[in-house]
């Protein structure tokens, strides 16, 4: 799609500096932008990057000018040009078919603009909203429920009773609606505890290549709107997961934990059982949070148990000089006996 830079300004609400009739037909980084690519840069120090650009129009910070360049200034720059590249750059689309090696119940309801793709397989009393994409080799269980502008990549599965909202994309691999772990030692066995819950993905959320969010043991599994969920992450029975968190890969969420909303969850963080994680807490990279514990609103922890990031800190410094401690130690217990 073209767009003017003066287009641009009024759809950002920026400062334009220069020619508000460039035409601009895409995104691009500094280095590999063309002359009708839009770029960006986050700061002062970022700008010769810029301006050696081939790209014409440049996002800047407030104040910061660039000769020889249209200018559009916005107070954050990495924020305004992912706006306009979700604006003009457009996604390719499969073209609404049904491919014949598809299997597709007689009882499935298939709303206008689907794209089903080959060897895909939609069981009984499913339902697909309009202009949505269901790749190769996709599994859609009985009764599951595909909202409108979706994307699912291929060998997607979705199992039984499975429910995702509107404009959810679900990269390769991805598992939703698998049975919880969760199990009841007794007689000498392991008995499993009912899985026969439920799992609900609601609008406007990403997840990642070979994510796996299992449905609730008695109850459901939430997942709310705008949350993005990186590769190789799991989300066990029960989780409530809140608005727009970012959870990265590797991450592992226990059962009946809870996240608030505008959370980050770093990578490879283990969250036990129980917890609760309220509204925009972070939690860094790694970080261990024991079962039941509360991480309170906004604070940010890191480590194993997780704890205070000052705290983490300081500690952190202590092991760090744990050697050199020693050797003192050992050089004054030498002393001592020499005395």
């Amino acid at each position: 799609m073209t767009r003017t830079s003066g287009e641009i300004a009024k759809y950002l609400g920026a400062r334009l500096e220069g020619d508000a009739f460039v035409e601009v037909t895409g995104v691009a980084s500094p280095g590999g932008a063309r002359p009708h690519d839009l770029i960006y840069v986050d700061s002062a120090r970022h700008l010769s990057r810029a301006s050696t650009s081939a790209a014409r129009v440049v996002i800047v910070p407030l104040g910061a000018g660039l000769a020889g360049k249209t200018v559009l200034e916005v107070n954050d720059p990495k924020l305004a040009f992912a706006k306009v590249a979700a604006w003009i750059v457009e996604r390719p689309r499969a073209r609404a078919a049904i491919h014949p090696t598809a299997v597709v119940s007689s009882t499935a309801r298939l709303a206008a603009g689907v794209s089903i793709g080959p060897y895909v397989v939609i069981e009984d009393e499913c339902s697909v909203g309009q202009n949505t994409t269901i790749a190769a080799f996709c599994y859609v269980g009985r009764e599951a429920q595909v909202g409108e502008d979706c994307w699912l990549h291929p060998r997607v599965t979705l199992y039984q009773g499975a429910q995702l909202g509107n404009r959810v994309e679900v990269h390769s691999g991805a598992v939703i609606g698998s049975d919880g772990f969760g199990y009841v030692f007794g007689e000498s066995r392991q008995w499993k505890f009912p899985q026969i819950g439920n799992v609900e993905i609601a609008d406007d959320v990403e997840i990642g290549a070979n994510t796996t969010i299992d449905r609730g043991s008695l109850e459901t599994t939430h997942v709310g709107n705008g949350v993005k969920i990186d590769n190789l992450v799991q989300i066990a029975h029960n989780v409530q997961i809140g608005e727009h968190s970012v959870i990265a890969a590797q991450t592992g969420v226990s059962g009946s934990s809870t996240i608030g909303r505008q959370c980050v969850v770093a990578g490879q963080v283990g969250i036990a059982d129980h917890c609760r994680i309220e509204d925009r807490a972070i939690l860094g990279a790694q970080a261990g949070i024991p079962s039941g514990k509360t991480i309170r609103r906004g604070q940010t922890v890191w480590g194993t148990p997780a704890r205070a990031l000052d705290k983490f800190k300081e500690q952190y410094g202590l092991m760090a000089r744990l050697p050199a401690l020693a050797e003192r130690v050992r050089k004054l217990e030498e002393l001592k006996e020499k005395q």
